[in-house]
């Protein structure tokens, strides 16, 4: 656990954008990997088996949350808070540089699988196999899912 707790917690709050739902989620990866242990296949490894515990987790998570939302419309007074707090949001970004901000944004507007493979190529560093593990696809899928991210992102830069 400790040789990867830290870059699993890092990949979930990447890829979850909440700090309160990556801890959820570390917990949650950490207690199936814990109780899956003994049915482990030792050739694939244990750090993409981490990701692909972690991947499903957050799949889940946006799945049961995309179930969960439902359309409410703001009366004005809901509307003007709101645009307050994207005011002192904008603002709060502005420290760590426009490129930084811009760059989580176009990501965030990938495609979720895109989205997991350029985490998991770019910020974990995992091989083209191990991605494919993680997200249970084909190592083509996974290059071509790098491969689609990296475009779009140049297009929209």
């Amino acid at each position: 656990m400790r040789r990867h707790e830290r870059e699993i917690l890092r990949y979930l709050l990447r890829v979850s954008g909440d700090r309160e739902d990556a801890a959820d989620l570390f917990q949650e990866t950490w207690l199936r990997a814990y109780r899956a242990y003994p049915r482990l296949d030792s050739e694939s490894g244990v750090r993409p088996w981490l990701y692909a515990i972690a991947t499903n987790l957050c799949r889940n998570r946006a799945r049961d949350s995309a179930r969960r939302a439902r359309v409410v419309v703001p009366d004005k007074h809901e509307s003007a808070a709101a645009d307050a707090i994207g005011k002192d949001h904008r603002f709060d970004h502005e420290n760590e540089g426009y490129a930084a901000v811009h760059l989580r944004e176009l990501i965030a507007d990938l495609p979720t699988k895109q989205q997991q493979a350029l985490h998991l190529r770019f910020f974990a560093g995992l091989s083209y196999a191990a991605i494919a593990s993680a997200l249970g696809c084909s190592e083509d899928s996974a290059r071509a899912n790098v491969s689609q991210a990296m475009r779009r992102l140049k297009s929209r830069w």
